[in-house]
């Protein structure tokens, strides 16, 4: 199999992977603070790539890479999950899926302040035009859903696509998963003492679903996925692999109608399915 080929497969897996990290987290903040969670899945994350990083006797990163793991720690480790916890607290699971669609633009743009890549002028056209795709379904609910979940999920975007250009910049040479796993660690020590802070009183009242939601996003979302989509960004090129991420609304949808329930319209449906041709048209000139 070729390096362009499994770059593909990689980021795919990763993608389907984090199909399911909005509608957990929608399921979880339903009766866990959204700062416990935050801090609580990137704590059990930590502690299980500390483990994984031990086993494998991994050496520790030079001191020029400290800089870049913590913008990744930043980015996705704290960044996008707290800001997305936030805003499913105002939005639905389905709605904020929408937003996804411009996770490639976002993406794509640190790929080329961080990464070095340089797409092809027709690229930023597609990718431009699912953008504007997306935020048209926003404004389209009554001038927005709402301001403040549809604000939070603006920034998580942001944050994400510099985590992930930085994460997959530092990749080509300390390893995929070797970059989650110690911009988890670096994040430790605060997840941790924060999770203590944070803690609510009594756990009584929390149902299983809410306690499986925390460990799929914990184990699934914060540490497996990324080992697969840094992999893949590698092989097949940020801007490349991360038009990928047009799949994961469409994926996200199919589990907020299917395990929450929500309501999926055909506007909805109509917009991702437009913004996944729209960049599915920018990765033919993402190189």
């Amino acid at each position: 199999m070729d390096k362009m080929a499994s770059g593909w497969i990689n980021g795919l897996i990763g993608v389907v992977i984090f199909s399911g990290s909005l509608p957990a987290t929608r399921v979880a903040v339903m009766q866990l603070d959204p700062v416990f969670l935050t801090v609580a899945r990137a704590a059990i994350a930590g502690m299980i790539a500390l483990c994984l990083l031990l086993a494998f006797r991994q050496k520790r990163p030079s001191r020029n890479d400290i800089v870049s793991l913590v913008v990744v720690a930043l980015g996705v480790v704290v960044g996008f999950p707290l800001l997305t916890a936030l805003a499913l607290q105002h939005v639905t699971s389905a709605h904020s899926i929408v937003f996804i669609g411009l996770l490639p633009l976002s993406t794509a743009i640190f790929g080329v302040l961080r990464g070095g890549e340089r797409p092809k002028p027709a690229f930023w056209i597609f990718s431009a035009l699912g953008s504007a795709l997306v935020a048209g379904f926003a404004l389209a609910q009554g001038g927005t859903a709402s301001p403040a979940g549809d604000g939070l999920m603006l920034a998580a975007i942001i944050v994400c696509g510099l985590g992930y250009a930085e994460g997959a910049r530092l990749s080509r040479t300390l390893g995929g998963w070797q970059v989650i796993s110690w911009a988890l660690v670096l994040s430790l020590p605060v997840m941790i003492v924060l999770s203590i802070a944070a803690m609510p009183p009594t756990f009584s009242g929390i149902a299983l679903p809410a306690w499986l939601s925390l460990a799929y996003v914990s184990l699934f979302s914060m540490l497996i996925g990324f080992i697969f989509w840094y992999r893949g960004l590698v092989q097949g090129g940020i801007a490349a692999v991360g038009q990928l991420q047009l799949l994961q609304p469409f994926f996200g949808l199919a589990l907020a109608a299917t395990l929450l329930h929500e309501p999926v319209t055909w506007t909805m449906l109509a917009v991702t399915v437009a913004v996944i041709l729209c960049v599915a048209g920018a990765r033919k000139f993402a190189r």
